[in-house]
């Protein structure tokens, strides 16, 4: 059986967290999802319910049984499956916010380990079905409730998760991930490798070393990214402002230069992004 719900994601959010999308899958031995890094800019969490599956951490396969769950954060490669002998029941939910929210999960521990196994499940299963049941109910008609049910859900995982053990996170992957948030709020500025080298206290050449292997990509890799998802945003809330002004706000003094990027990243040019997708 397969249960989910794909919503909107609101361009200038007022609340701190909302669903990106929600839903259970149960029992799909063909049930396998594989994101390469910065393919998706939002907070997924899987939990198993039953059966099993496993996720797969810097190339090493983690089983996850009933009550565990695997936390990615944005940009994050993804690579999860379920058993082919053993089928998982998996609820899972893709949520997004602000700096706040990242900064959230960051103070309470949770980039240190993507795997969790919750001491209640019952009550995490419960409030991600009410929450499903409200996406699928009303979409997006009641925005302040999902939103509240999304926060719920989350302040849940967060009083009751337990990282597993055996899973190991060095602490300078612990830095790396510390760092993001700061890299994407300056992401539009100059970027200069060796003052974000000095601030974990390493070489430039060890910090593009450590990045890497957290993320998966090259700190020039997650600034491109960064700008151009302001860009998307720009495009969209500022119908007003011509190309090359947003281009140069987003750290692209050349317009053709930032076209180039825009199309290689999106498939199409700016100009085609905003007449697409502004409402």
């Amino acid at each position: 059986m397969k249960r989910q719900s794909l919503l909107l994601t609101l361009p200038n959010m007022p609340y701190f967290c909302m669903p990106e999308s929600v839903g259970n899958y149960r029992f799909d031995p063909d049930h396998s999802t594989t994101r390469e890094a910065g393919a998706l800019n939002n907070f997924n969490i899987h939990y198993a319910v039953s059966g099993k599956g496993y996720a797969e951490i810097d190339g090493v396969v983690h089983e996850l049984r009933a009550g565990e769950a695997v936390l990615y954060f944005p940009l994050q490669r993804q690579r999860y499956y379920s058993s082919q002998d053993e089928p998982w029941d998996v609820r899972w939910f893709h949520f997004y916010g602000g700096t706040g929210l990242r900064d959230y999960l960051i103070e309470q521990g949770f980039h240190k380990s993507p795997l969790w196994k919750l001491r209640q499940p019952q009550i995490w299963e419960q409030a991600h079905e009410e929450l499903l049941h409200e996406a699928e109910t009303h979409r997006m008609l009641r925005p302040a409730h999902l939103s509240m049910l999304t926060y719920m859900l989350l302040t849940i995982f967060v009083e009751h998760a337990v990282a597993l053990q055996g899973n190991k996170t060095g602490t300078s992957s612990e830095r790396i991930m510390e760092l993001l948030p700061l890299m994407q709020q300056e992401a539009v500025k100059p970027f200069i490798l060796e003052e974000w080298a000095d601030r974990v206290g390493v070489t430039p050449y060890y910090f593009c070393k450590l990045f890497r292997s957290a993320t998966r990509m090259t700190p020039m890799d997650f600034i491109t990214r960064c700008r151009l998802q302001a860009a998307k945003q720009w495009l969209l809330e500022r119908k007003d402002d011509n190309i090359g002004q947003i281009a140069e706000e987003a750290g692209y003094p050349s317009v053709s230069y930032f076209n180039k990027r825009f199309m290689e990243h999106e498939g199409m040019t700016p100009t085609a992004y905003r007449r697409l997708y502004g409402v």
